[in-house]
């Protein structure tokens, strides 16, 4: 990894979604070269990854830490493009990433407001995404993200971790995720298992990958298991499902929204099983307590694949303007990470 000798300061935009973080680069770094996101991502990866663990890493940041470059869209008929970064890397999908782009990028006049209802189109690594902002005054008080088509890869993988046997279903949702119960683990989605549902979510994602191969069958850069989703407190209100549900994903990280791209793989799944009805809604709430809503919406075809196009709303608040430096001397460079 090669770092310039000098460059401009890094200046980002932060927002928290449901409580998980987001830091959206604003200026000092390059454009991001390749003819659409998926290219632009491997070129950020290979070449501008000191930049990742700068914004990513302690000090400036933290394990937990989430963030995007914004790129050009592939085409005319997207607004922007965007390639996410978290503590391991370069995801495919983040849906409360999304989230906050398109509401960074509404009221910060990168993309015009049309109207209460503004529709903005996002090019991601996993596809195109439509998202629909409500918009009030000089706010974006919620967003709808229509995802990339969700499907079911497998269910009831029989796995054998530190002692004790489980069963996960797979499901991709713009990423691949395991779900299941956080019972299943003898834990709950509370902070005081926090630790525990960890290593659990580190052991289950080592556990799969090393027994089957989970890829995409038409996107080539898609594949491997992005996170483990333990579900809780699972129950009907009326039409509504309701469940707690926490991500650990790339290097043990931990996922405080409802986790949008695993909300989209989960409703694949309740679709699947016929828990969930069409248009019904889920609403599943993160470890800092704030909610998603998701629901399904019509039904697609992934190489043959049965596939649902699911629905995810949700909203993101400011929460700082940051310029970062990296200072010459300084022993710790673009710094580190502490689990």
């Amino acid at each position: 990894m090669t770092i310039p000798s000098a460059f401009d300061p890094v200046t980002t935009m932060d927002y928290h979604t449901a409580g998980e973080p987001f830091r959206i680069v604003t200026g000092g770094v390059p454009p991001l070269d390749g003819e659409d996101v998926p290219a632009r991502r491997r070129f950020a990866a290979a070449n501008l990854d000191w930049i990742r663990q700068l914004l990513v890493n302690e000090p400036r940041g933290h394990a937990d830490m989430y963030g995007c470059f914004v790129t050009p869209p592939d085409d005319a008929d997207a607004d922007l493009g965007v390639v996410f970064f978290h503590n391991a890397g370069y995801s495919t999908a983040c849906g409360h990433g999304t989230i906050a782009l398109v509401t960074w990028a509404l009221e910060s006049g990168v993309v015009p407001v049309t109207g209460p209802q503004t529709t903005v189109v996002v090019d991601a690594p996993s596809g195109r995404l439509t998202a629909t902002a409500t918009v009030a005054g000089d706010r974006v008080t919620a967003v709808r993200v229509t995802n990339v088509a969700s499907y079911v890869e497998a269910t009831a993988v029989d796995l054998h971790i530190d002692g004790t046997d489980v069963q996960v279903d797979i499901a991709f949702g713009g990423a691949f995720y395991a779900v299941l119960d956080a019972a299943a683990v003898d834990c709950a989605v509370v902070a005081d298992d926090l630790s525990t549902l960890i290593t659990r979510g580190r052991t289950i994602k080592a556990a799969i990958e090393r027994e089957r191969t989970v890829a995409h069958p038409t996107a080539e850069d898609i594949g491997g298991i992005y996170g483990v989703i333990f579900v809780d407190r699972t129950h009907h209100d009326g039409a509504t499902l309701r469940q707690r549900n926490l991500a650990i994903f790339a290097d043990g990280e931990v996922d405080r929204s409802p986790t949008g791209s695993g909300v989209s793989a989960r409703l694949a799944l309740l679709d699947a099983a016929g828990t969930l009805a069409r248009g019904a809604d889920l609403v599943t709430s993160g470890i800092a307590g704030l909610e998603f809503t998701g629901r399904v919406v019509d039904e697609a075809d992934v190489a043959g694949r049965r596939a649902v196009i699911t629905e995810v709303t949700g909203s993101a608040h400011r929460t700082g303007r940051h310029e970062f430096l990296l200072d010459p001397h300084d022993p710790l460079g673009t710094g580190f990470l502490l689990r």
